[in-house]
């Protein structure tokens, strides 16, 4: 409790794996929204499908690389953490 309350343990990777979860499950959902529209549109819908089926399998690649990219600075943060550690003199 006291690492938390002194900010020495993070929360915000949790978060972040959290958000992704939702926003894969909001492309995944938009995609078959789409798919849907398009497959109703009575001409020319094939290329709202194919934007559907894009949304679903290249949204949650691209929200994985967005929150990697804000977890690594975390990353950073820890390891930093740890060289300080490791390399402060001993008393």
């Amino acid at each position: 409790m006291k690492d938390f309350l002194s900010f020495r343990k993070m929360i915000t990777p949790v978060i972040i794996q959290i958000l992704f979860w939702i926003g894969v499950a909001v492309f995944v959902i938009l995609g078959f929204v789409t798919i849907g529209v398009g497959a109703s549109m009575p001409w020319g819908g094939g290329t709202t499908v194919l934007i559907g089926l894009a949304y679903i399998l290249l949204g949650p690649v691209g929200v994985r690389i967005y929150c990697e990219i804000l977890i690594l600075f975390f990353r950073m943060n820890e390891t930093l953490t740890e060289i300080k550690n490791n390399t402060e003199p001993k008393a």
